[in-house]
């Protein structure tokens, strides 16, 4: 028996439903999500996690965020002309990132930046490159971090304060609490044209250095903790 048109657009209707609360319900359930692009652009991406927990950000430079911190974005007086991308642990805590930038203004100015971080600290491992006013820079630079994780909130207090004498007395504090500070112990590339290996003590010092001159002079030095070249080795 034929149906009358209505009925029949009642029952496209009712299957068309069944269709999209399917399609829901196994999106709710688990289905992957996934879109193809040939081509997109963008100012900034947020990688998160199912929960929320921001895990990594890739940014031009005027979305590019400050210090986040268990989630939580504090200002960053130092990071103001980069563009990049930023890792975060599994708590929404900055622990490491890739910045660059440059530009010639009347003078050229570039750099690019690879770290990681100690965890609740700041970066251990830095791979970086620097170019300012004809002086270059590049090279692998490994630092000492307190053992203690850093007050966020009592340093913004002190590092936004203006230069002066209540600025310096409270980051030497901050540095007497053992949450901010850094001692390097290595750094390899090379400064100037010269190429060196460097390496320090737990207190920064330098105490032995290997280095091949701009004109090819090489040479071995032995430093003490005063800073005095003890011993030189040369060819």
């Amino acid at each position: 028996m034929k149906l009358p048109f209505y009925k029949l657009l009642a029952a496209y209707s009712a299957a068309i439903t069944t269709l999209l609360i399917g399609q829901q319900v196994g999106q709710a359930v688990g289905a992957p999500d996934k879109t193809s692009f040939g081509e997109i652009d963008v100012q900034r991406i947020n990688i998160r996690e199912r929960d929320g927990t921001l895990r990594m950000v890739v940014s031009d430079r005027d979305r590019f965020p400050g210090l986040i911190w268990r989630n939580k974005d504090y200002p960053h007086t130092s990071r103001t002309n980069v563009a990049g991308m930023l890792f975060f642990n599994d708590e929404g805590t900055e622990n490491g990132g890739l910045t660059f930038g440059g530009a010639n203004d009347g003078k050229v100015h570039s750099f690019g930046h690879l770290s990681f971080d100690q965890y609740e600290q700041d970066q251990v491992v830095t791979l970086e490159q620097a170019e300012s006013d004809g002086r270059r820079t590049a090279g692998l630079t490994i630092v000492d971090r307190p053992d203690k994780s850093m007050n966020i909130p009592g340093i913004q207090d002190i590092v936004t304060l203006p230069e002066g004498p209540e600025r310096t007395a409270g980051i030497a504090k901050l540095v007497s609490e053992g949450v901010v500070g850094n001692h390097p112990r290595v750094f390899l590339g090379k400064q100037d044209g010269a190429s060196m290996l460097t390496l320090k003590d737990e207190d920064g010092h330098d105490r032995l250095r290997l280095t091949v001159s701009k004109d090819g002079k090489a040479a071995i030095e032995f430093v003490d903790a005063t800073g005095k070249v003890t011993k030189t080795v040369t060819p």
